[in-house]
């Protein structure tokens, strides 16, 4: 039996705790911050005047372009590319796989004298045609169909990625079909924005506010993620082919002592989020929060606020460039949801907000709650909108991934609520009520007991950090995604939401007002009748208690626990009107995206499947075998020798070879389970998949975890949950 794990485990105890990569001495923030960015302030410094201003009110204002101010973006963004060492052009896209594609294009053009010139034109820039038909479609495009079209989008900005050979000029684009369908994440991303602020826009001016110009939306991404050492990773099959382990027993400490949480950061990691983290500013990420995470070896990265196809773009990026940097300090990042089991697993928190014309946060509660009728407003648009499509918005974070996390005590339950906090919720209970909701909120004061401490004035809400869609201060926490997530999906489906809220609140304003009302009285008439029918959604307790669980089904709101139970929300009429009375989707590019996560689940539980059928086939039996034959020789030769009664020993060798048949037959199940699954329903495979397959490999599991407690442990191949968590 092959000894890789313990030279793996011997080369970290020699590398020292900080490893052995030597990263470059740290720059100052504010100077390369952006430098590897086509950004406003690089327009601004080298276009000409009218073209960089007809260039901002197209980001800015959503204003169509003129192919003119493409030609000559694109020669001042070549030269700048140039000047960072650029050979290559990409479109960097979005397609529906949720990971980003790209196909790298030359500068050079060569010349009929067999010379050669660097060239980007303005059409280079604007349009590109990557193969559409080699990946996921979900039936809008086939084999024969190949033509796609990537198209620039101009509201993210260009940047630089560097390799050793030479750098990449990447140009965010979306990514459509040669019938004109959207086959990314991207494009109804942008397609919602524009639906919300236009909608927004309404809201703000039925209330009153004479503000100009467009609602944009605010998004910060929480990333959480895992780190092992690399030697012990690539000693991991299921972890190379499914990103989580399929086998492993529990360590014996875990987070038992919950001693990991906001703990002091090992050296090695610390100089892993260093490093990264200036890899990430240079690309213009603004990441501002770095800690440890509750479980062992997880950890947290966060951004502040941005806009949110930008925030978008810059999480996927960040993924991926610290994927990179990881593996120079010979570490292995994992974004899994659940790459171990019995610890917590790893979510995205996105937080989500509403900034008007002015700069001026909606959410923001301000100091009189109460007569704050703005924020009320929009509070009880989001409580409208998240009770009426609470099905689909908990579609939207449904994948195999994220089925191991929701529900557990780590994270929110598959039970859509929205957390308000009491001071908030009584405000709207008085609305419902008819009662006067005027008056002067006292401001609470927190005294530490001590005098050296500075007292200091609570926030309007406390933190539930159980709930799924929580008011935190002047936005709102959307705590269910995954951490390996795309988050197109879950924030397009909650603009459009918002919006299709927002315009069902005006015109019910517009309509009491026709009856004569005043605006405030139209209003609160409107937001009482509106809450009476959606406030069920709203629960400021503890979401994790079974307490919950049935008063949320006696206040009828769904309990969709696995992707088969919410992924057929995408395909409810209710969902087909909302997204094309927006024009967010069409019928066609609903039903791809719903066949797709179908058909990804599919994929990834078979992957699943064929490797820990792999695993255990030529690593758990082989050393089980192995050990059960030592005992075996063992307990052989003590008996030719001494007449004893040795039913310990015995019965450690009837154990392990129990155990062993267990798991043989256990595998073997797994593969009639398999061979009876339902092939010509995609919807009825997935079922099947949950019901009995996941079922019949979490078997397989158990009595290989049972093993690797009893073999060797010089024996066993696997690198353990003991030595992947704490040796860094």
């Amino acid at each position: 039996m092959s000894n890789s794990r313990h030279e793996a485990i011997q080369k970290l105890s020699t590398r020292g705790r900080a490893g052995n990569y030597q990263p470059a001495a740290p720059e100052l923030i504010t100077e390369i911050f952006g430098e590897k960015v086509f950004n406003e302030t690089v327009m601004r410094d080298r276009l000409p005047r009218d073209i960089y201003k007809q260039l901002k009110s197209v980001i800015r204002n959503n204003s169509p372009l003129d192919p003119s101010v493409a030609e000559i973006v694109a020669s001042t963004m070549k030269n700048w590319a140039l000047e960072h060492g650029a050979t290559h052009f990409t479109h960097w896209f979005h397609p529906l796989t949720g990971k980003t594609a790209e196909k790298h294009d030359a500068f050079l053009v060569p010349m009929s004298d067999g010379q050669a010139i660097l060239q980007f034109t303005g059409k280079d820039l604007t349009q590109g045609e990557p193969d559409a038909s080699s990946l996921p479609s979900g039936g809008i495009r086939g084999t024969f169909e190949a033509r796609g079209y990537t198209a620039w989008d101009p509201t993210s900005p260009a940047f630089i990625k560097d390799s050793v050979q030479g750098a990449t000029l990447c140009i965010p684009t979306a990514f459509c079909s040669y019938t004109g369908e959207a086959l990314d994440k991207k494009t109804p991303l942008l397609r919602s924005q524009e639906v919300l602020s236009k909608h927004a826009m309404r809201m703000l001016k039925t209330l009153g506010s004479e503000v100009k110009g467009h609602v944009s939306i605010s998004v910060g991404l929480e990333q959480e993620y895992f780190l092992i050492d690399r030697d012990l990773y690539y000693l991991r099959p299921d972890l190379i082919a499914c990103g989580r382990t399929l086998l492993g027993s529990e360590t014996y400490k875990g987070q038992s002592l919950d001693d990991h949480y906001f703990g002091s950061i090992r050296k090695r990691v610390l100089h892993f989020m260093q490093d990264a983290e200036q890899g990430l500013y240079k690309l213009g990420i603004p990441v501002k929060t770095r800690h440890n995470e509750v479980a062992p070896g997880q950890y947290e990265i966060a951004p502040v606020f941005e806009n949110a196809n930008v925030a978008v773009d810059h999480n996927m990026l960040l993924m991926a460039e610290m994927k990179d940097i990881a593996a120079k300090h010979k570490l292995k990042m994992l974004v899994h949801e659940k790459p171990f089991a019995g610890l917590n697993g790893s979510g995205k928190h996105c937080n989500w907000s509403l900034t008007d014309p002015d700069g001026n946060n909606i959410f923001e509660p301000g100091d009189d709650v109460q007569n704050n009728i703005r924020f009320l407003t929009f509070v009880t648009a989001v409580i409208r909108g998240l009770n009426k499509y609470s099905e689909l918005i908990r579609c939207s974070v449904a994948f195999a991934g994220n089925d191991h996390r929701l529900g557990a005590n780590e994270a929110p339950p598959a039970i859509l609520s929205i957390f308000l906090g009491d001071e908030v919720n009584n405000i709207l209970k008085n609305i419902i009520a008819g009662e006067n909701i005027n008056g002067a909120i006292e401001s609470s004061i927190i005294d530490s007991g001590t005098e050296s401490i500075v007292s200091f004035a609570k926030d309007a809400t406390d933190r539930n950090r159980t709930s799924p869609f929580a008011l935190t201060g002047n936005k709102f926490e959307f705590r269910a995604l995954g951490a390996s997530q795309h988050t197109a999906g879950p924030v397009y489906i909650l603009n459009t939401v918002m919006a299709e809220s927002l315009d069902y609140l005006a015109t019910e304003i517009e309509k009491e007002t026709a009856k004569g009302k005043e605006v405030k009285q139209a209003i609160l008439t409107t937001l009482q009748k509106t809450l009476k029918k959606h406030h069920r959604i709203v629960f400021n307790g503890d979401n994790y208690s079974k307490e919950w669980e049935k008063e949320a089904e006696s206040r009828g709101l769904p309990n969709l626990k696995t992707t088969a139970d919410a992924v057929k929300a995408m395909v409810e009429p209710k969902a087909f009107e909302l997204f094309e009375k927006y024009n967010v989707l069409s019928e066609s590019e609903i039903t791809s995206r719903y066949n797709i996560k179908l058909e990804t689940y599919i994929a990834n539980l078979d992957i699943e499947f064929k490797a820990i059928m792999d695993i255990v086939d030529t690593l758990v039996l082989p050393a089980s075998f192995k050990y059960q034959g030592e005992l075996a020789k063992s307990l052989k030769r003590t008996t030719s020798f001494l007449n004893l009664e040795m039913s310990g020993q015995t019965g450690m060798l009837q154990k392990v070879a129990e155990v062993i048949e267990n798991l043989i037959n256990a595998k073997n199940k797994l593969v009639k389970v398999l061979a009876d699954a339902p092939t010509d329903d995609k919807l009825a495979q997935v079922e099947y998949y949950k019901e009995s397959a996941i079922a019949a490999m979490s078997s397989v599991r158990g009595f290989a975890d049972e093993l690797e407690k009893m073999v060797d442990d010089s024996i066993w191949p696997l690198p353990k949950y003991r030595e992947m968590l704490y040796l860094l």
